[in-house]
């Protein structure tokens, strides 16, 4: 509670005008959310009921074996630990930042389901990791042989990391293609730092550049080459590009200048802290300092972007989001730690116009009444007439999700199919695409998803892709006989 009253944690309408400079936030923030102690892990893992039910690793997409590391911790046998961590899961140090444990493993803990709190699940994940990296017991995994056949990668996301690296182990020559100037996705570029330290990604990109993956980047398929061009040149290919093409507010006003879609925004802001010069942060554009910013939207990169605009030292953070609560579809645990931080929350209530000359001014906003639950079971938004509302804002930046690009027309690829939604068609149980030997995986085939996800179907295509190379040299063999 000192912690709190020192830091001013309370709704943004009552807060009086913070003049701590920007380190002093990071510092503080640094402060609360600090690292786990040896003791504090263990103290955790021995929670850890051994239940015989482990429903924390039924409901962790990896299948991550979690009673028995928090075991091992619990014994003091840490690298036992990172071993059992890391076998499932090709980035579990990152999980161990970013998951949802509340939705997830730590959601159906069976201590949680019993009133007396989680096991911490995640920390306890990073803690074993950290100290595995600090420790030198994480190596590149090395094949034993080369196959003589590539694989291309489409992606660096972590979808593309997770199959680059299972791939690798494997004996094949990957090369991993990518539009950024830096490898990892959204993790570099979409998810800030004070959540995933950019380090932290970096060092799993160099181990894998190490284990002799090949990154490319600053690639682009459809102007560097073509789908048809890197499936002549490798085995098989791998599209794990994720969604980027931000959803746009449909009201009057929304072309006003100062209006940005998020991931514009959290991108201009993990690149000045990655020491890029950023323009539109320097000129203010995409800068929440002195501003009174308002983010639609309530899923986790609406989390993001509230939490960024407060350690930037906005004037005031308000987030709009047209259900409540409980039907948020990001994490519970994020928004908790967002209103911890001085987030004003406005529930049920959605934008209706925005208000200015030239720059947004204001949101002009309408209450919301969930009416009758639809087909999936959630209430329909319907607008309260005569509910209209204005808030002041300087910026607005759209957090409303994220859809596919046109891949079949910027991969000059017709044959690839596609859903109603633009992901990617894939079988569900190989991962294989339309065009013979093109597999996806991630975000880019289940539409805007968790990191952990990502990983779970960069690993399964792995194994559907050397399923695939295989099969092609059997019947190369037999049609040469």
């Amino acid at each position: 509670m000192a912690k709190q009253k020192m830091l001013g944690f309370v709704h943004t309408a009552q807060r009086m005008p913070d003049k701590r400079t920007a380190e002093e936030r990071r510092k503080d923030f640094r402060e609360i959310y600090a690292r786990f102690t040896d003791q504090r892990a263990t103290e955790q893992a021995n929670r850890c009921s051994q239940c015989g039910v482990p429903f924390c690793q039924v409901h962790c997409p990896v299948q991550n074996n979690i009673p028995d590391w928090l075991k091992l911790t619990a014994e003091g046998r840490l690298e036992e630990a990172y071993e059992a961590s890391q076998a499932t899961n090709n980035l579990p140090e990152i999980c161990g930042r970013i998951c949802p444990q509340d939705r997830l493993c730590e959601g159906n803990c069976v201590i949680e389901q019993s009133t007396h709190g989680a096991v911490t699940i995640g920390s306890v994940e990073r803690y074993i990791n950290d100290t595995a990296w600090e420790q030198g017991w994480v190596k590149p995994r090395v094949p034993s042989r080369e196959l003589g056949a590539s694989v291309g990668i489409i992606g660096a996301g972590p979808a593309g990391l997770a199959a680059a690296e299972e791939l690798r182990a494997k004996g094949y020559e990957v090369h991993v293609y990518d539009r950024y100037d830096r490898m990892g996705g959204l993790m570099v570029y979409g998810i800030p730092g004070f959540k995933l330290e950019k380090d932290v990604v970096q060092r799993r990109v160099q181990l894998l550049v190490d284990a002799g993956v090949t990154f490319h980047a600053n690639f682009e398929v459809g102007r560097d080459a073509t789908l048809a061009d890197l499936r002549r040149k490798h085995a098989a290919v791998l599209i794990a590009t994720g969604v980027y093409k931000a959803r746009d507010l449909d009201a009057p006003g929304a072309s006003l200048g100062n209006i940005v879609p998020a991931l514009e925004y959290l991108t201009a802001s993990n690149r000045k802290d990655l020491g890029d010069a950023v323009p539109a942060f320097e000129d203010g554009s995409l800068n929440a300092v002195g501003k009174n910013v308002v983010v639609v939207g309530g899923g986790d990169t609406a989390m993001d972007c509230v939490r960024t605009a407060i350690r930037q030292g906005a004037t005031s953070v308000k987030c709009l989001y047209r259900r409540d609560r409980k039907n948020m579809p990001g994490s519970q645990r994020e928004v908790a730690h967002a209103e911890e931080e001085g987030v004003e929350f406005i529930w049920q209530a959605a934008p209706e116009a925005f208000v200015g000359d030239g720059n947004v001014s204001g949101v002009r906003a309408v209450r919301i009444h969930l009416g009758v639950a639809d087909a999936t079971g959630r209430q329909t938004p319907q607008v309260i007439e005569g509910s209209e509302f204005t808030i002041e804002a300087d910026i607005v930046i759209k957090a409303l999700g994220f859809d596919p690009e046109n891949l079949p027309d910027l991969f000059d690829e017709p044959g690839l199919k596609v859903t109603r939604w633009g992901t990617v068609t894939a079988d569900a149980r190989t991962k294989m695409t339309s065009v013979d030997g093109v597999f996806g995986a991630g975000d880019i085939v289940r539409g805007a998803s968790l990191v952990v996800w990502a990983i779970r179907d960069g690993r399964d295509a792995a194994e559907s892709i050397h399923a695939y190379v295989k099969a092609k040299a059997v019947a190369y063999a037999e049609a040469a006989e």
